[in-house]
């Protein structure tokens, strides 16, 4: 069973930095795509970044192109998430999420077999 625990959630000033980690679980992880998704309080999940397992391939949602920086680490089985710039909207819970056996970059959340608990992230103005 996949496994997905975040955590670096946490306040911080806007013009501030958080770097998130997901730390992965449950099987060996090769042929795999990991990524960040995002909800406010009122409004759907949105996709943030993601990232293939193999060759690090990324995309990043443009809301956050500049500012977040998605990579991973082999080694530790850890997904990061550097988040510079942080402004008030940024302001959401953080969820890890992993698909199983794909090289596609979705940004659908539908997509994604696995999801962490979530890591609050409040930015304030």
């Amino acid at each position: 069973q996949v496994r997905l625990v975040e955590s670096g959630g946490g306040l911080v000033q806007a013009g501030g930095s958080l770097r998130l980690s997901c730390a992965a679980s449950g099987r060996t992880f090769s042929r795999d795509v990991m990524g960040w998704f995002r909800q406010a309080p009122g409004k759907e999940r949105e996709f943030v970044a993601s990232i293939t397992w193999s060759r690090g391939m990324t995309s990043h949602a443009d809301s956050v192109k500049g500012r977040f920086t998605i990579s991973r680490d082999n080694a530790k089985s850890t997904v990061y998430l550097q988040m510079n710039s942080l402004k008030p909207e940024d302001t959401a819970v953080y969820y890890c999420v992993a698909k199983i056996s794909s090289l596609n970059l979705y940004t659908d959340p539908r997509k994604y077999d696995y999801w962490g608990q979530g890591t609050q992230v409040t930015v304030s103005s």
